[in-house]
């Protein structure tokens, strides 16, 4: 539980000791002052655990009650100032709470409260996330290292990097995740190639919500840093759900959304896209949008994800909404779950001249 004191101005009617034409009208001050707990709010959940549940405590001088009036209509006294209420509006995040004091003749005290409260009733509530905290390795509880060359040689798109485990490529520092492409020599399954990265997988999968990720995005032309996911049932060799068991088709039936693409030779442009079997390869299903700081700020990429469709945002402003008009395993395989992956790639076309560039991950978390 998070406490939240709230100060807000007020107004309202004032006791008077005389109310007559030949003196003034004594004002009692109030100096009433108001503090809300919300149930289970902490930095993951600032607007509390989907219950609704608050509880009040309210103060102020010469006060022996105190009224509480909600959005909802209820109305209650409180003779002690501590109140618990819950909030029955399911779905609903803001609510407004009037707050009174009264004097030991029953008579309203100056300067009532008004406050805007949010809470979350029965709304999304964050179910996995990783805050990137402490340092070293990162948190194989929640990640899987996949390093395994799916073909035995080589990764995909061309791409020239060998994935590695090492805290060189992969590590927690100062509260992020730090996942660092290098030109380096490093030989890994016979193989020998120049440069190294790293590319983790979720140990969490899940169908439907909202995955939210703040980062900060490397530099140099030839880098290829991705936030995305795939089905948790594609049979990739070396992915971290095949290895326990959950391989069953190949890509793109699995379904591929990539919530965060970013080219280093199109500094500043971040896209996301969709691939399925009715679309992938040169995909149509795409859409973007320039962020001037990308990679020296960090920005809060999104994806929301409904039964009807995946919308894509960068620090809320939406810049694509993928939804077929028909829905059916070739454009929609995404009624099964999918797991996160991050990643940098490095392309045939990196600078001759780049040495090394991290994605920085403040956080990442999923909300259902």
């Amino acid at each position: 539980m998070s406490g939240m004191v709230i100060s807000c101005s007020g107004g309202g009617d004032s006791d008077g000791s005389s109310d007559d034409d030949n003196g003034p009208v004594a004002i009692i001050p109030s100096n009433l002052t108001l503090s809300i707990d919300i149930l289970g709010a902490d930095g993951n959940n600032p607007y509390g655990d989907g219950s609704g549940s608050i509880q009040c405590s309210v103060s102020a001088t010469d006060a022996v009650k105190y009224g509480f009036i909600f959005d909802s209509g209820d109305e209650i006294e409180s003779f002690s100032g501590n109140l618990d209420f819950t909030f029955t509006n399911e779905g609903t995040n803001s609510h407004t709470i009037y707050v009174f004091a009264y004097s030991s003749t029953d008579n309203f005290i100056s300067d009532f409260e008004e406050v805007t409260v949010f809470v979350t009733d029965n709304g999304p509530q964050l179910v996995w996330s990783d805050e990137f905290n402490g340092s070293g390795a990162i948190n194989t509880s929640n990640w899987f290292h996949q390093t395994q060359l799916p073909n035995g040689e080589s990764w995909y798109n061309g791409e020239i990097q060998h994935y590695t485990n090492r805290t060189d490529n992969s590590n927690v520092s100062g509260g992020q995740l730090n996942i660092i492409a290098k030109k380096e020599v490093f030989s890994d399954q016979g193989i020998i190639k120049e440069y190294t990265s790293a590319r983790l997988n979720s140990k969490f999968a899940f169908t439907y919500g909202r995955v939210e990720v703040r980062a900060k995005l490397p530099t140099g032309v030839g880098t290829w840093p991705a936030i995305w996911l795939l089905g948790r049932n594609i049979n990739e060799p070396g992915a971290y759900w095949e290895t326990q068991g959950y391989g069953a088709v190949g890509w793109p039936a699995c379904g591929e959304v990539d919530i965060m693409e970013h080219w280093g030779s199109n500094q500043n442009y971040v896209s996301s896209a969709i691939h399925t079997p009715s679309s992938y390869g040169g995909t149509i299903n795409h859409g973007g949008q320039t962020i001037p700081t990308a990679s020296t700020t960090f920005h809060t990429y999104a994806m929301e994800w409904t039964e009807e469709e995946m919308v894509f945002s960068v620090d809320g402003v939406v810049h694509y909404t993928y939804n077929p008009a028909i829905k059916n395993s070739d454009t929609w395989p995404f009624d099964t779950d999918q797991y996160i992956i991050l990643n940098i790639a490095v392309q045939p076309s990196i600078d001759p001249a780049f040495n090394q560039s991290a994605m920085e991950i403040d956080y990442i978390r999923v909300y259902q």
